[in-house]
């Protein structure tokens, strides 16, 4: 377990930089769905290694954002700064 732990952090890590790119790219390109939906891949995938590895309270936290993600991506939300800065506290 302790090797999947370390490669979990290390990917993790690396999404969350991605992550973090996207983001800016977003409130830049609000009406990008293509990279809307690269995001919600990128927390989507976070969020299921989560459960895998039973941790609940990170699953919790990226459950939060993936469901804020959908829902921009479902058009319920509008892509706003606020929204955009809210999603990557996650």
């Amino acid at each position: 377990m302790d090797d999947l732990l370390s490669e979990f952090l290390t990917e993790t890590n690396e999404g969350l930089g991605l992550l973090d790119t996207e983001l800016v790219k977003l409130e830049r390109h609000p009406n990008d769905q293509e990279l809307l939906s690269n995001i919600f891949r990128l927390v989507h995938t976070i969020k299921g290694t989560c459960g895998f590895l039973g941790l609940p309270r990170l699953e919790a936290v990226a459950h939060a954002g993936e469901n804020v993600l959908g829902r921009l991506r479902d058009g319920e939300l509008e892509v706003t700064p606020e929204i955009v800065s809210l999603t990557g506290a996650g």
